[in-house]
């Protein structure tokens, strides 16, 4: 790998490509779990920092999708969760499965929104950000990691898990399925029925 500067010509910052930085833009799924784990055992909103990682993965959030998330978007009794889409992304309601709901129903209080700070304020993009990247390190990951990264493993982890691309790209929120196709080329079955001996 090259040196991760960034470098300037003409006093303009050129940002060098993700490949300088990390080897992938998406986390497997035991990467996931450890970052979860390691936020799990981080300070005192750990279960709140857990729940947004678990909720960003599962359901393929952007930051702000997650940071902008209200009460009124989850329905715990019956398992739902609709998804408001930033981007000009499609909605749709995700199916809340156990892991999701015994995360989030501690997290029940007084304000609208789901993750909030101890102010009681919702939190923001920029704090989601530094909680991955301090949450990344503490996992003992091998690369940095941010808030992005949990959006495209989602995508990873359904294609290997052989989903469609266009029942992916409805759940990720994709108007365009060129978008979607980054996912399924990397799909570790792809191949798997071409030498068969």
């Amino acid at each position: 790998m090259s040196n991760a500067s960034p470098s300037t010509a003409n006093r303009t910052l050129h940002r060098l490509p993700n490949s300088a930085y990390r080897p992938r833009e998406y986390l497997t799924e035991a990467e996931v779990d450890r970052l979860i784990d390691a936020a799990r055992k981080r300070g005192r909103n750990g279960a709140r920092d857990a729940a947004a990682i678990l909720l960003a993965y599962r359901h393929g959030l952007r930051a702000a999708e997650l940071c902008s998330l209200r009460w009124v978007q989850v329905d715990l009794r019956h398992g739902r969760l609709h998804v408001n889409r930033a981007k000009g992304g499609a909605e749709s309601v995700h199916p809340l499965r156990g892991p999701e709901l015994r995360a989030l129903r501690p997290l029940q209080g007084s304000s609208p929104y789901v993750f909030v700070t101890e102010a009681g304020t919702p939190v923001t993009t920029s704090w989601f950000l530094r909680m991955v990247q301090r949450t990344g390190q503490a996992a003992k990951l091998p690369f940095q990691v941010h808030p992005h990264m949990l959006r495209h493993s989602t995508g990873y982890k359904l294609a290997n898990d052989g989903h469609d691309t266009r029942s992916l790209a409805h759940y990720l929120g994709h108007r365009n399925l060129q978008s979607t196709a980054r996912y399924t080329a990397l799909a570790l079955d792809r191949f798997a029925k071409f030498w068969g001996d």
